[in-house]
């Protein structure tokens, strides 16, 4: 008796909720959120710009407050575009259907459902599928349909561009990373931002194009700590380890001792150069791109526990199963400029040679990716035979 009454408490409860805001007067959404909200974003730059809080944090914030004005702003369009609220008739309406729905619906849910014998769900679980259904994939759907209305609007294209990153939509964070400088103009971090955009749309290999940009962002910003690090794999890429290691060594020279990014720095110094790397904190996640395939969860746990050597065996590993794909697959233009790449890291230039010439022979009816391909050669300063 006493979990009825309780059911009956929370039927009124929700009928009340329901009935509550449509027995008040229906209000005009004036512009009052949206300054609110503008200010709120003006607020996060600042504290940015002072330091008082960390890159990660500017954008989460940065991506909840462009969320809430983006659906203020439309609701004012709402109001603007259908003219008066409900009439009264349909409001009353609503109410009575609520009052006698409400409690019928969720009495008949129940019976086909509920049972109070059932064992609860964690509250993790429960957390974590809250979490799947308001995924950030609903939210950039509604920064994207803001931006269709508002191409203009620099700060929704640096709230969705580097969520594009995460998301693994690569072209379109290119496209981003482009609109951000044709509409709010050139800066260290923007170039910085597109040239790593450009490497994770070419799975990691660091283009032309990709590296004029962060060649622009150091002559921006001499000091840009994402340019500089990607200056450094550049060169490692090219097969130039001094360059890697003398642009690795500075970073590291000029870092505050409780820098977050010390680790991975140090951790891309030791691979080429051999020395131990820093461990001082916890490594920081390194960028999407990387010269190698990139591993796989259960690759990066095993690696763990391994020697030196035993790594090399895994990183030989997949690249030898990179090169066994491009047989089956040799239209992958991307795939053979990793692997190229790949066998300069790891010193098998003799291996590099000859993987060059299957490239050219398995993109030779394609002329655009056998141009890039002849660029990269070059590049290498492998034979173009």
């Amino acid at each position: 008796m006493t979990l009825w009454f309780a059911f009956a408490l929370m039927t009124a409860a929700a009928i009340f909720a329901v009935l509550w805001p449509l027995g008040r007067r229906a209000g005009k959404p004036g512009g009052s959120d949206l300054a609110v909200y503008r200010d709120q974003l003006d607020e996060i730059a600042r504290d940015r710009a002072d330091g008082r809080i960390g890159k990660a944090e500017a954008e989460a914030a940065k991506i909840e407050v462009s969320r809430r004005l983006i659906a203020a702003a439309d609701a004012a369009e709402a109001v603007k575009s259908d003219g008066a609220p409900p009439s009264l008739w349909r409001r009353r309406l609503t109410a009575l259907a609520a009052l006698v729905l409400l409690p019928v619906g969720a009495t008949a849910l129940y019976i086909v459902l509920g049972s109070p014998q059932m064992p609860g769900a964690p509250l993790a679980a429960r957390l974590q599928a809250v979490h799947q259904d308001r995924s950030i994939q609903t939210l950039v759907s509604q920064v994207e349909a803001h931006l269709e209305r508002n191409p203009d609007d620099v700060r929704g294209y640096e709230v969705v561009a580097p969520v594009y990153l995460r998301l693994g939509r690569f072209d379109d964070a290119v496209r981003a990373r482009r609109k951000l400088l044709e509409l709010g103009g050139e800066s260290a971090e923007r170039q910085a931002d597109l040239g790593e955009a450009l490497t994770a749309a070419s799975n990691g290999v660091i283009t032309v194009e990709a590296k004029a940009a962060f060649e622009r962002a150091v002559a921006l910003d001499p000091n840009d700590l994402k340019a500089r690090f990607y200056i450094g794999l550049t060169a490692e890429q090219d097969g130039d380890r001094h360059k890697a290691a003398a642009v690795w060594t500075g970073m590291l020279k000029d870092a505050p001792a409780d820098a977050p990014w010390v680790p991975m720095v140090s951790a891309a110094l030791s691979r080429i150069d051999g020395t131990p790397p820093k461990l001082a904190q916890a490594p920081a996640t390194p960028p999407p791109s990387t010269a190698m395939p990139e591993p796989s969860t259960a690759d990066v746990d095993a690696a763990q526990g391994m020697s030196e050597q035993e790594r090399g065996d895994m990183i030989r590993g997949m690249v030898a199963r990179l090169a066994g794909r491009l047989k089956e697959d040799g239209g992958d233009l991307a795939g053979w400029q990793r692997l190229l790449r790949a066998y300069m890291v790891l010193g098998e230039r003799d291996k590099a040679q000859a993987t060059a010439g299957d490239a050219k022979k398995a993109l030779a009816n394609d002329p655009d990716k056998l141009r890039q391909i002849n660029e990269m050669i070059k590049s290498l300063g492998l034979k173009s035979a």
